[in-house]
């Protein structure tokens, strides 16, 4: 797989969160609990860039938490998918008062914890 991205001028009033978005953006549209799971990643990430003088690693990172930080923007609709996830996969209900990272674990959804 090839990294493949440029950077430009973002145009007033686009979407913060569009194929490219800045660390800042992702890390702002995450669920507080999952921030210092996207900063260590982001990390671990620019470690590998900076050993192996390759971003396809930094983009990659930065596209999942992009992604998931889509689905987190609205908290109710992501526990609503968390939910949904969980139950699919197990065949069980989720208990009404569950916590969301138990939710997500049940899921398997990554970034919950």
């Amino acid at each position: 797989m090839t990294a493949a991205w440029s950077y430009g001028a973002q145009p007033p009033g686009g979407d913060p969160l569009r194929p490219g978005a800045a660390p800042a953006a992702i890390r702002a549209a995450l669920l507080e609990e999952d921030r210092p799971r996207f900063a260590a990643a982001h990390e671990r990430a620019l470690g590998v860039a900076r050993e192996s003088l390759e971003l396809t690693e930094l983009f990659r990172c930065l596209e999942h938490w992009r992604r998931l930080a889509l689905l987190q923007r609205d908290p109710d609709r992501f526990a609503s998918i968390a939910r949904r996830a969980a139950e699919r996969l197990t065949g069980d209900p989720v208990p009404a008062d569950e916590p969301l990272a138990q939710t997500c674990r049940r899921a398997g959804l990554y970034g919950c914890e």
